[in-house]
């Protein structure tokens, strides 16, 4: 095996190994695009307000959730765009050993074709006919032996073709790996933002009391049913009149089936959800693939106004796109809220509305 094979064999060995390592669990990387607030390193504030004012602390948990959730979904889109990435790897390492297959094979043909010329001297046509005892016959072998000249040309053409095919095969792999590396770091920082919110948020529960607690959870139902009376108020379901598609029907039937399992960022089922992994697999279920991401939702899904919005489409809230429901209809979702909660019907005006799409439009 010459230099330049034994390097593009390695090249495929690196490639088929690091699929080897993107395929183990919790290893598949991607680059995904965070907003700044996704990549921030400020430590979060943990002391409890002045007083201990329940409605402040309610704000700060709220800020915390939101900054993870927000992590979460560039953590998402790592994932997301990890799979399509994986399966690029698996093609390119294909590519290559099929190509040092079919390289390995050219060179014995052109090894063979050598040798015969060899046999036959390397003498030129003239000096064969003069040599031949029977012209007919040398007339007869010199059309086989152009044949054979253009086949060999042919041969040299696609050996060359194929080495080069597969020095570009070499040249992506390295790109994509370098690509890859660079993405488990940018992942990695998700993560990291993630816990490290979640954490806040959790400590900062812990040091009220129990009665405190209790009071947190009335005042965030009542700063609910506020936003929600609100939202009700501006007459908007008295507009809202669509009925679900059959596939709106099932993605509703999956996402109902689902309420009162846990919160738990990135997941996508069974056993537990995260916002946009509920909306993805209820959508799934009803034979439509969309986006992993809420923020991806909201970028590649069909607008549909607020006033055409029926049961099965998507509502995406806060001004980055970073929660998403299921509008299930008269004025209410089914969503994964939270770390901490479970997948609950609400109110969909509870939050503040960015847009509402339809995966099946």
């Amino acid at each position: 095996m010459g230099p330049g094979k034994r390097g593009l064999f390695a090249a495929a060995v690196a490639v088929v190994c690091a699929v080897t390592v993107l395929g183990a669990p919790g290893m598949a990387f991607a680059r995904p695009e965070p907003s700044p607030s996704a990549t921030a390193t400020t430590s979060p504030d943990l002391t409890l307000p002045p007083s201990r004012d329940l409605e402040a602390v309610r704000e700060k948990l709220d800020t915390l959730y939101h900054d993870a959730a927000v992590a979460t979904d560039a953590y998402n889109a790592a994932e997301e765009a990890a799979k399509k990435q994986s399966a690029e790897i698996v093609a390119l390492a294909q590519k290559i050993v099929e190509g040092q297959e079919r390289l390995a094979d050219l060179k014995d043909r052109a090894g063979a074709a050598a040798r015969s010329q060899y046999r036959t001297g390397g003498l030129p046509d003239e000096a064969q006919l003069m040599l031949s005892d029977d012209p007919t016959e040398f007339l007869d072998g010199a059309g086989r032996i152009l044949q054979g000249q253009q086949a060999t040309k042919g041969l040299i053409a696609e050996l060359t073709r194929t080495q080069q095919d597969l020095e570009q095969y070499s040249q992506d792999a390295s790109a994509q790996w370098a690509e890859l590396e660079a993405n488990r770091k940018a992942k990695a920082s998700a993560q990291k933002k993630i816990e490290k919110q979640i954490s806040a948020a959790e400590k900062l529960e812990s040091q009220l009391e129990k009665k405190e607690k209790e009071r947190l959870a009335e005042l965030q139902k009542q700063a609910d049913q506020k936003a929600q009376t609100a939202w009700l108020d501006t007459g908007i379901l008295d507009e809202i009149d669509g009925r679900a598609s059959e596939q709106g029907r099932k993605a509703i039937a999956y996402a109902t089936a689902q309420i009162g399992k846990p919160y738990e960022w990135g997941a996508e089922g069974p056993k537990s959800y995260d916002c946009s992994g509920l909306t993805s697999e209820a959508w799934k279920s009803a034979g439509q693939q969309i986006p992993r991401t809420s923020q991806e939702q909201w970028k590649q899904l069909p607008h549909v106004d607020i006033e055409d919005m029926r049961p099965g489409d998507l509502i995406i809230y806060f001004d980055d796109a970073s929660h998403v429901a299921l509008y299930v209809g008269d004025g209410r979702i089914i969503h994964a809220p939270r770390p901490g909660r479970t997948v609950t019907l609400a109110g969909a005006g509870t939050m503040p509305i960015l847009a509402v799409v339809r995966p099946d439009a």
